[in-house]
């Protein structure tokens, strides 16, 4: 049972895990070190499918690293780009649901960091793309550099959908130091 009380990531993984099935193809929007990206293949099961994405390099190889010591590959096609580029790659899939966990890469260069416009831009085609019924999550972090103007950005963004398409929550803990993360979770419940 994973602990929702521990932090935002949690909380992501706790919707995901009651929604996402054996044989669902989801997205890992930006996969970091890839503990994300692991825990979306085990959900998948072997005839799912994990589009996992990321700008760096480091990322993707730590992405890589973590999934080929846990027999987890065939499950995952790694994408070195930046997510507003992700309809390139999904090739017409419609995925279940989708992770965008927004800042910079642990232990990498915190001057290279998700931004508003990219990452609003791909949020809109995610949600075009993603199945009805399916899930996004947002994890933002506004104790870095641009943390606080993409979470605004963003929220704000979110705020203008038609609740005819999407529900928009917020999830974040006030009783927490040091800019705890937040979530945004969106549900796809139509069509445009």
């Amino acid at each position: 049972m994973l602990d929702i009380s521990k932090n935002s990531v949690s909380m992501a993984k706790h919707i995901f895990h009651q929604h996402i099935q054996s044989g669902d193809v989801v997205l890992d929007a930006t996969c970091g070190r890839g503990k994300d990206t692991l825990f979306l293949a085990g959900l998948v099961g072997k005839y799912g499918q994990v589009y996992a994405m990321d700008i760096q390099v480091a990322a993707i190889n730590s992405t890589y690293g973590l999934l080929k010591d846990k027999g987890l590959m065939d499950r995952v096609i790694l994408i070195k780009d930046n997510h507003v580029n992700l309809l390139e790659h999904l090739h017409g899939v419609s995925p279940r649901a989708a992770l965008f966990n927004l800042g910079y890469l642990p232990g990498g260069d915190k001057k290279i960091i998700t931004r508003p416009d990219t990452t609003i831009e791909a949020l809109n085609q995610t949600i075009t793309f993603l199945a009805v019924g399916g899930w996004i999550s947002i994890v933002f972090y506004t104790g870095h550099e641009g943390g606080r103007e993409e979470y605004e950005a963003v929220s704000r963004y979110l705020a203008g959908l038609p609740q005819s398409l999407v529900t928009v929550m917020e999830w974040k803990y006030l009783n927490q130091l040091n800019h705890p993360p937040g979530l945004l979770l969106i549900h796809k419940v139509g069509e445009l």
